[in-house]
């Protein structure tokens, strides 16, 4: 089986490379390598911040083959969309920061894939971001329509979801889909000092904050408080907070480790 989906290290940071010409369109195989490159970086320890970005210059990925899907049966499709599933919740849940690196068309589930990222880092450019599910007389099925209403407008949203119409860099920047916009000759380099930048962090703190965030948007204040609470209580004698202290005593950046 070919291999189109690969890891790379460089200074603390996991680079997940997709590289299946001509759109990084996928089928299971493709969702078998995501799963195992998002496992083999979750377990790696010299591994602090994860992106995903696509080796082919105009798609970050164009979602499912539809070739694929059309020749496949049911119970294959479905097994299918349960492995895209399972690729998009283990980016999501992952311990670590997550980050999509978005320099070309990122359509259906390949937009889903970088909604379930933490941050979404994005080049100018005259490719298109979308959700067009509804056009074949379907909706989003690896978590579009609930990932999008919490990063964007829920109108917004929802236009974007009940049209399947799709929008340039630019405007995905302007509603908040994504976190930064770059120029196109800029944007490996900006990509590679933002996740070195986040890498030399306090992972622990950083994976704190990510699961404030994420669950207390499900919870209540009171309950959000207490979650906030639990997770920061055995922060207070962690290494890194000693150091963060120490080099704001002596007027230093902190060397987290």
């Amino acid at each position: 089986m070919e291999q189109h989906i690969t890891l790379q290290k460089k200074n603390r940071v996991g680079y997940i490379i997709i590289n299946r010409p001509k759109a990084n369109c996928y089928e299971i195989n493709f969702h078998k390598q995501l799963i195992e490159c998002i496992d083999k970086a979750n377990d790696d320890a010299d591994i602090k911040v994860i992106v995903l970005k696509s080796a082919l210059e105009k798609f970050f990925c164009a979602g499912a083959d539809i070739k694929v899907f059309e020749a496949n049966t049911v119970e294959a499709n479905k097994l299918m969309v349960e492995h895209a599933q399972l690729a998009a919740n283990k980016l999501a849940d992952s311990k670590k920061i997550t980050l999509a690196a978005i320099s070309g068309h990122a359509l259906g589930g390949g937009l889903e894939l970088a909604m379930a990222c933490d941050l979404r880092l994005a080049a100018e450019g005259t490719y298109f971001l979308g959700l067009p599910e509804i056009k074949l007389g379907l909706i989003p099925g690896n978590g579009g329509s609930q990932r999008l209403i919490r990063l964007i407008d829920k109108s917004k949203a929802l236009e974007l979801l009940i049209t399947g119409d799709n929008i340039g860099p630019k405007e995905a920047y302007n509603i908040g889909l994504v976190n930064h916009l770059y120029s196109k000759e800029e944007f490996n380099d900006k990509l590679e000092a933002y996740a070195e930048k986040l890498a030399q962090g306090p992972v622990d703190a950083m994976a704190a904050v990510k699961v404030c965030v994420n669950k207390g948007l499900e919870m209540s204040l009171k309950e959000g408080l207490a979650l906030e609470g639990e997770m920061v209580e055995p922060l207070y004698d962690s290494e890194d907070a000693k150091e963060g202290g120490l080099a704001f005593v002596e007027k230093r950046a902190p060397q987290f480790k």
